[in-house]
């Protein structure tokens, strides 16, 4: 029998400061936003408990990003886009994956798809746009 993990004020912080924002936070941004609530907070501990609520299904990892591991608070499948300029992650939640494409898949394996993710990459508008605006100095 699984047994269920201790509640801890670091712990239920962590977990919060996921699931309250819309960025995807890397584990060093939670550290440096909990930090001065929570002086004696390592990065250590950090990490160690975004590895088990991963394992726990309580968040997902979108991938290295911009050499940092990139977390969302939502574990629920929906689609991103990832900035390849900026390193931007947003949710498109107005992407919805056709019900067909996970049941392709699982025929295909013939398994069973429990999740899935699905992220489009490219450059944001403010990306998009620092490409084109020309520079003075050339």
């Amino acid at each position: 029998m699984i047994q269920p993990r201790k509640h801890s004020r670091k712990r239920d912080a962590i977990l919060e400061c996921i699931r309250s924002t819309s960025i995807h936070p890397s584990a060093e941004w939670v550290y440096t936003q909990l930090k001065p609530r929570i002086p004696d907070l390592s990065l250590a501990t950090v990490y160690r408990n975004l590895a088990l609520f991963k394992q726990e299904g309580d968040i997902v990892s979108l991938g290295v990003i911009q050499g940092l591991e990139r977390f969302d608070g939502d574990p629920a499948p929906h689609v991103h886009f990832i900035c390849t300029g900026c390193g931007r992650i947003e949710d498109l939640p107005g992407v919805q994956v056709p019900a067909q494409l996970a049941s392709g898949v699982s025929r295909q394996i013939c398994g069973s798809v429990t999740g899935f993710s699905l992220s489009f990459e490219g450059l944001c508008s403010c990306c998009c746009q620092e490409r084109t605006t020309p520079n003075p100095m050339e």
